[in-house]
């Protein structure tokens, strides 16, 4: 990283970060764990709450059980579907007990941790080298925005809904029943953020932090990496994914009928590839092209 983003980066404190982050619930259905995931948020430092297609909306028991939380709730957004609760986060993080169908990278807490903020660092240094940009305030620059995936609290995330996340975290846990009620998740992983927060904020303070280092410890997942760009968002990244599909299937590449994983593989290819803005600016004009001939 250059001086100039070093100093940038050095210049943030633990709340830039925790606020580029928002938690997702998705389908719960009880109200009172959605206060105790807004109690375990607020406890931690996280203040941005989206809850999807709730079963029953936020009541008095929410709001008994968030105690210092309740403010939390009172500004948590209620989307009415998992794709446009997070259509504008360029990274997606999905909490999972065990493997699925087409599997993502599975990190650690503490893993998925350093991802967020070396992401964070990297888009943000992006907007501190732009002249346009006044890099006088300590506050980010261009917020990035990083979403963390809850499900159920029966059965977790769906297939479809954890083939939006770039990762999947796990928590370590007895293999005889490794379920954590997703408030008591939320907590585990928000705390693990948290403390990793302090520690890259001092880094950050002292020496100059190599964006391209692998997570330590060593973890065979490819990690996002450095763009001169700004990064796609997941609506982005979905459009190009149908568009992709449709145009398979036009050409006779892919039956409509049997399309199978095709999707989901498709979705699972532009996260590897990390696309940023000016890329998938360039494949939407191949696919565009290649529709009309």
């Amino acid at each position: 990283m250059s001086n100039d983003s070093s100093l940038a980066q050095s210049a943030h404190t633990v709340s830039d970060y925790l606020d580029c982050l928002q938690v997702v619930m998705v389908n719960t259905t009880l109200p009172a764990n959605i206060g105790s995931a807004a109690r375990a948020m607020h406890t931690m430092g996280l203040s941005r709450l989206t809850v999807v297609d709730p079963k029953l909306p936020i009541d008095e028991t929410s709001v008994s059980h968030a105690a210092g939380g309740g403010e939390l709730l009172s500004s948590a957004l209620i989307a009415p579907t998992l794709e446009s609760a997070i259509s504008n986060c360029q990274l997606v993080f999905a909490a999972s007990s065990r493997s699925r169908h087409l599997p993502r990278p599975v990190v650690t807490p503490t893993q998925a941790a350093k991802i967020m903020f070396d992401f964070i660092d990297t888009q943000s240094a992006l907007s501190a080298n732009d002249s346009t940009v006044d890099t006088s305030s300590a506050a980010l620059s261009s917020k990035p925005n990083i979403a963390i995936l809850f499900g159920r609290e029966d059965r977790g995330l769906t297939n479809e809904e954890l083939a939006y996340a770039d990762y999947h975290i796990q928590i370590d846990a007895n293999p005889a029943y490794p379920v954590l009620n997703v408030a008591s998740a939320v907590q585990v992983i928000a705390s693990f953020i948290f403390a990793y927060a302090q520690t890259h904020i001092q880094t950050a303070d002292n020496v100059d932090t190599d964006l391209s280092a692998p997570v330590q410890p060593t973890l065979n997942v490819h990690l996002r990496q450095q763009w001169d760009e700004p990064a796609i968002t997941q609506q982005q990244l979905q459009q190009l994914t149908q568009r992709t599909t449709d145009l398979m299937v036009n050409r006779g590449l892919a039956n409509s009928e049997h399309l199978k994983s095709l999707p989901s593989r498709l979705s699972r290819l532009g996260s590897r590839l990390q696309l940023d803005q000016k890329e998938y600016q360039l494949l939407s004009a191949l696919i565009a092209k290649l529709s009309k001939d």
